[in-house]
């Protein structure tokens, strides 16, 4: 089985052939850290410290292609980290003359996160754009259905009536915290650049006058941020990355949950534009991008645990801490990469069906309605009088399968109240529409 086979998301559909699983796969790893031993022997001929031609060297030679990944991971073995076996390489292929400038002063940490920064930023750069069309996809449903009405579910029963221009506009707002939130971390990602144990001491002895001005150099180069201190076992980059898309899958998984709710068939109040197929069932048209999106959510705390977990490194650079990370924290590149493009597709494609909304919300004849009653009727009856007519009309109205408004208009109390211009379901909705607005002026 060749390398390239070796992973291809046969058990992932949610990330399979997504462009964040490729910008996180093994070649793209490669890539990564190629990248990174590159832009330092850069960085260090731009202050002097080595010849322009062995940067030019280096950089030449850093070319995946020439690379064989299965080599590199089964040699890995050796040294717990792949980058060893990846500098022998890449000293042989640069030459005698310029292969000690390959990796000079670095030790295998600085190039392993700062490779993981960089496939961080190159995934963060494909999922931020579905964020944005599931936003945007989002914002024209609220829009559109700013004044439709349906029934709000509290603890899984009809509470209230809402709109489900409202839910949609809930649902963008917490794709928008997802994609601020992404976007803020993207742009704070480090290199990682400190020697042996974080002391940039080997740089000196190599010659430079002020280390510490070789960071933001190697930054430089990687278009990534400089880092105040080697941050080798002070691990805020990669906690911030595990927050961000654990909150990333958790806002997109709310939406999922409440597609798959909503397009139960005994509710059908939306559905997914085009469904996936059963096995065994003709009939059956799955929610598949909701499913897909939901699973994420599920997955993504646990993996976020494992990168905080790792926070409690020991020393100066540890043993086991760093190396935990780097699967959960691919996977949960990857995951999250998955779920946003499935969550864009889903609200592109996402069928609204006012009709059963409304159906939905009268099976209960008006009972949503009896906390806006018993509120509305306050001004008439007193606080106390109107709680009680509607306790007790209420009760009525489900021992005899009447509607509410019906029993309430036979009340002589009540009588002169125009009980059905009360009882229009937007008008229930309160201050949806406008909070619906108001939602919707966030860009």
């Amino acid at each position: 089985m060749t390398a390239a086979a070796a992973d291809t998301g046969l058990l992932s559909p949610g990330r399979a052939a997504s462009p964040a699983a490729e910008e996180a796969g093994d070649a793209a790893y490669l890539r990564a850290l190629l990248d990174a031993e590159a832009a330092l022997t850069r960085a260090q001929a731009a202050l002097g410290l080595a010849p322009e031609a062995a940067a030019s060297a280096v950089t030449e030679a850093a070319d995946p292609r020439r690379f064989d990944l299965a080599s590199l991971a089964e040699r890995a073995r050796e040294s717990g980290n792949p980058v060893v076996p990846l500098v022998a390489d890449l000293t042989r292929a640069v030459g005698e003359e310029h292969g000690p400038y390959v990796h000079r002063g670095a030790t295998s940490q600085d190039i392993m996160d700062t490779a993981t920064m960089l496939v961080a930023r190159r995934v963060l750069a494909v999922v931020l754009p579905d964020l944005e069309r599931c936003a945007r996809a989002l914002g024209g449903l609220a829009a559109e259905h700013r004044d439709t009405p349906m029934a709000a579910r509290t603890l899984t029963q009809h509470a209230v009536p809402t709109t489900f221009g409202l839910k949609a506009a809930g649902w963008r707002s917490l794709v928008l915290d997802a994609r601020d939130r992404a976007t803020a971390v993207r742009d704070a990602l480090p290199a990682q650049l400190g020697g042996a144990a974080g002391t940039l001491a080997a740089f000196t002895a190599y010659g430079a006058e002020d280390a510490t001005a070789l960071p933001t150099a190697y930054a430089r180069e990687l278009g990534l941020r400089a880092p105040a201190l080697p941050w080798h076992t002070l691990r805020t980059p990669v906690a911030d990355l595990a927050g961000c898309l654990a909150f990333t899958a958790g806002a997109l998984g709310k939406v999922a949950a409440d597609v798959l709710t909503l397009s139960r068939t005994e509710i059908a109040e939306v559905s997914e534009g085009s469904g996936g197929g059963s096995s065994a069932m003709p009939h059956k048209t799955n929610p598949v991008r909701a499913t897909l999106t939901a699973a994420a959510a599920r997955r993504a705390p646990q993996l976020a645990a494992t990168l905080y977990g790792a926070l409690a490194a020991e020393d100066e650079r540890p043993a086991g801490a760093w190396h935990a990370e780097w699967e959960p924290l691919r996977d949960l590149l990857r995951l999250v990469g998955g779920a946003a493009r499935d969550a864009a597709e889903l609200a592109e494609g996402l069928r609204v069906r006012p009709d059963a909304m409304r159906r939905n919300l009268d099976l209960t004849g008006g009972l949503v309605l009896s906390e806006w009653l018993t509120a509305s009727l306050t001004p008439v009856l007193g606080r106390a009088r109107a709680k009680e007519l509607l306790t007790e009309t209420a009760r009525r109205a489900r021992a005899e399968g009447r509607p509410l408004v019906e029993l309430l208009a036979d009340e002589p109390e009540v009588r002169d109240v125009h009980l059905d211009a009360l009882a229009d379901p937007v008008r229930c909705a309160g201050s949806a529409g406008v909070l619906t607005d108001r939602a919707l002026e966030r860009r």
